[in-house]
């Protein structure tokens, strides 16, 4: 059975066999998370993220997690929140199911997701959460590969969020 965790710290530091990367279209970093995300892993991220030839909005795309206590890195790209009325919502939680499939075809077992689309890209945090917590339980209650799922938030605000939807 799967279990979702709620963690308030860094991602680039959790154990877990994948981590989530909220990614711009290009792959090649940015700020917030996904410059944390680079930082931490080192150059050879980059590099590999240069083969990918971008992402586009909603997909996800899996790279090595090099320097991370991570073994991947997936990378998805959430979409820029325009009040709502831009299938903002389908492509969010299109970002969690398309990174869980990624996860099950590479093997993976434990993984742990950031806030996509809720910093720079405008999404309300609580509509965001509620997407993510729905869309995860969906597919984790047909799927058991998947033996822990952790919400990794840096925040107070989206702590008591998700550990509000949570339990």
């Amino acid at each position: 059975m799967s279990t979702i965790q709620l963690h308030r710290g860094d991602i680039t530091q959790l154990n877990v066999d994948a981590i989530v990367n909220a990614a711009n279209k290009s792959l090649l970093g940015g700020g917030g998370v996904d410059g944390a995300i680079h930082r931490v892993a080192g150059s050879e991220l980059l590099n590999e993220c240069r083969q990918l030839n971008g992402c586009e909005t909603g997909d996800a795309k899996i790279t090595k997690g090099y320097n991370l206590p991570a073994k991947y890195v997936i990378h998805t790209v959430g979409p820029v929140y325009n009040g709502g009325g831009y299938n903002e919502a389908k492509k969010l939680a299109l970002c969690y199911r398309r990174s869980l499939e990624v996860a099950l075809l590479n093997g993976v077992k434990s993984i742990a997701f950031p806030n996509i689309s809720t910093g720079i890209y405008g999404y309300p945090k609580k509509e965001a959460a509620q997407i993510a917590t729905q869309t995860v339980k969906d597919i984790l209650a047909n799927n058991q590969e998947i033996k822990k799922l952790i919400f990794c938030v840096f925040d107070e605000e989206n702590y008591n969020i998700y550990n509000n939807l949570l339990t």
